[in-house]
């Protein structure tokens, strides 16, 4: 019954989270050239970081495992880099919303989408193979790989329209501000959901999984 109340209270944790983020990005400033669109790009900034955060923690615990033979720290890894995927696979479509709203259309050969776009799908064949298989450490160095491969190849393509840095590159303090708020939202979310996803692989004895 506690293990079912503890899950019960991450996914009201995780709604909360949302509804928090909805309501941070809905009163963040506007910007002078993009005015009210600046706000789905604050978001979609914060989003998009969040989700290499949590594939970078999970190629860090992929890590560990390996070297610890931990299967805690192998579970984490499967954890975070599903969560990832979570992040990934709805910034995809936020992303070629971004571009529509504030370009005009779709751009498909900027390296900033088109790069992530590949390692959504690799990373989406890779989980579900994952899953098959069902082999802790054989996760924790595929989650090893696929991270070092994805923030190695992201920090080094070259923007065509995507602006390098246009939170860090604003003169507005209350601009960045507003961006930390949701990039800790965004990281509290995916704290929240991988350890919604952990407690999927650590069912108390003769519960069954969901």
């Amino acid at each position: 019954m506690r293990f079912v109340k503890n899950r019960q209270m991450l996914w009201i944790g995780i709604a909360l989270t949302l509804v928090l983020l909805t309501l941070v990005t809905a009163f963040a400033p506007l910007e002078r050239t993009l005015g009210e669109r600046a706000r789905l790009v604050y978001f979609h900034g914060a989003w998009v970081w969040a989700g290499k955060i949590a594939f970078g923690a999970a190629a860090l615990a992929g890590l560990a495992g390996l070297l610890r033979r931990s299967a805690i720290l192998n579970k984490t890894s499967l954890a975070l880099g599903r969560t990832g995927m979570v992040f990934w696979l709805t910034y995809l479509p936020l992303s070629l919303w971004v571009q529509v709203v504030n370009w005009g259309g779709i751009f498909w050969d900027e390296p900033r989408w088109r790069v992530p776009l590949m390692f959504g799908m690799i990373g989406l064949l890779l989980q579900i193979g994952l899953a098959l298989i069902s082999e802790p450490r054989l996760t924790s160095f595929a989650n090893l790989v696929f991270g070092v491969m994805l923030w190695w190849l992201l920090g080094n393509i070259q923007n065509v329209l995507h602006p390098d840095s246009p939170i860090l590159q604003s003169d507005s303090l209350r601009i960045q501000i507003f961006f930390v708020v949701l990039l800790v939202l965004s990281l509290l979310f995916g704290v929240l959901l991988a350890r919604l996803m952990y407690s999927r692989f650590s069912n108390p004895p003769g519960e069954t999984r969901a």
